[in-house]
């Protein structure tokens, strides 16, 4: 096993998985008496990998801590890894029969292919989920099963109470995960899943009552979704479609008052497919964005393809349609001027189109944590409201209306047009008449969880509180012309 290692001998790490593995390098020591106070579940937790593993497989734990859960399912061969040094000391320390080593789930750099992959409540911690996963295909064979446990959302109330009080070891929650989740994230790495379901509601141990309750009420219809663990079992999708290079790209920018994001822009968007061009439209600004644009043009018009123009009506809508009528691209998409979704991030929708995993390609700002005021509170309550709502309107699931970063092919985009008329010109953020425009057309819609950062330059165009009402109307609006029709 191979590692990024500094002259040091120490893991080479982004500055946030840096802070990650400190956290639990300090907490190291304190580990097993965590689980003592715990035992209860974790005892329950070993039970069930031992379910469903059966033993003498060759099996690889990630963010394996000490390795008590490797070593319960009694490997053939058991390889642990996890990003905190002092817990691989301490799982080697333990474990002297298995194989441990300190390693940046992202970048997992194993030559060796195992029966089973675990990943037991640590999927909260991981900068890039989608990237461990992708990774994980690295070890896996045909035949591979990838147990994932974690815990439900609806518990973090109490979870918090108890790491306030001292009974459970002190939790960073880095992501917003749900099994839908998760589910979507392997589903984009090309895993599926093969069972899925949910257990243990009483956690401490009460004689008799807990191993009723937990055997028995636990699995009870609606009360089995208060259970504090969650579990999913997948397996390699076979046969796998891959990326077709041979697609262009075209990205269009609506700028209006984003002067000092537009060179940042040119500079920050990879190159995809055959060929990638980059188109701003900008809107009336007041901060000289339109000379910036002209600007760059000049300065990297060599270097990349480079289109612009002045928008002449008004709404971020209005400027997408008109930079998708200058798009020559296979692929239409859309990225936000003031940067908040990184354009590092654009050829994770790319692959996702290009590999048909989905038709309609939305950003979810609402998974992975978000920087210090990247979304205001009220944001992000209304961004909850208008994702349950529209997941029931239009039938497929829909975590995060309002990100503007959409991918399209340009044939869909034809047909949406060609039907715009039945819900009309309605939507000045273009957000909606896209959404409503691709479910009107049966496309299959998939999510792509982006790091929503905080923005450089400027101010938000957006007003919390008169574009939440008009996007209420719509939603009424969209009940009769989708529910109620």
């Amino acid at each position: 096993m191979e590692r990024e290692i500094n002259s040091n001998g120490n893991l080479i790490l982004s500055k946030g998985k840096d802070a990650v593995m400190r956290y639990f390098d300090d907490l190291a020591s304190k580990r097993r008496a965590y689980i003592r106070k715990n035992k209860y579940y974790y005892d329950d937790l070993k039970r069930f990998f031992r379910y469903n593993i059966p033993s003498k497989r060759k099996v690889l734990e990630i963010g394996c801590g000490l390795g008590d859960t490797l070593k319960s399912v009694n490997p053939k061969s058991g390889t642990g890894i996890d990003i905190s040094k002092k817990m691989i000391e301490g799982a080697k320390e333990r474990h002297n029969d298995l194989k441990f080593a300190q390693m940046d789930a992202e970048n997992i750099m194993i030559d060796d292919k195992f029966d089973f992959v675990i990943i037991s409540d640590t999927l909260s911690y991981f900068e890039d989920i989608q990237k461990v996963f992708s990774g994980v295909k690295k070890v896996c064979n045909s035949d591979t099963r990838i147990v994932i446990t974690f815990h439900n959302f609806l518990w973090l109330p109490i979870l918090k109470f108890a790491e306030f009080i001292g009974l459970k070891m002190p939790q960073k929650r880095l992501n917003w995960l749900n099994k839908e989740d998760i589910e979507n994230l392997l589903y984009l790495e090309d895993f599926e899943v093969v069972k899925s379901g949910r257990r243990f509601l009483l956690p401490k141990y009460i004689p008799f009552v807990s191993s009723f309750v937990n055997r028995y009420i636990a699995n009870l219809p609606i009360i089995n979704k208060l259970c504090l663990t969650g579990y999913i079992i997948a397996r390699k999708i076979k046969n796998v479609q891959t990326i077709d290079e041979n697609l262009s790209i075209s990205i269009v920018i609506a700028a209006r008052n984003e002067k000092g994001n537009i060179e940042n822009a040119i500079k920050r968007i990879p190159m995809m497919g055959k060929h990638t061009e980059i188109i701003f439209v900008e809107g009336n600004s007041v901060d000289g964005t339109y000379e910036e644009i002209e600007r760059v043009y000049e300065k990297y018009k060599n270097e990349y393809d480079i289109k612009y123009a002045k928008q002449g009506g008004k709404g971020k809508g209005d400027a997408v349609r008109k930079g998708f009528e200058m798009a020559t691209g296979d692929i239409l998409m859309i990225l936000d001027a003031d940067l908040t979704t990184p354009p590092e991030d654009m050829p994770k929708f790319f692959n996702a189109i290009s590999r048909g995993k989905g038709e309609f390609i939305n950003g979810s700002r609402l998974v992975y944590p978000m920087e210090k005021e990247a979304m205001r509170f009220l944001n992000i309550l209304g961004n909850k409201f208008f994702s349950v709502m529209f997941s029931w309107l239009l039938g497929q699931r829909l975590k995060d209306t309002l990100c503007g970063t959409k991918v399209l092919s340009r044939k869909n985009y034809t047909e949406l047009i060609a039907n715009r008329a039945y819900f009309g010109d309605f939507d000045p953020f273009g957000d909606f008449d896209l959404i409503f425009g691709a479910s009107k057309l049966n496309l299959k819609i998939v999510e792509v969880p982006i790091k929503y950062r905080s923005r450089e330059y400027g101010d938000t165009n957006i007003s919390r509180f008169s574009h939440g009402w008009l996007l209420l109307k719509m939603v009424v609006f969209a009940m009769n012309k989708i529910k109620f029709r």
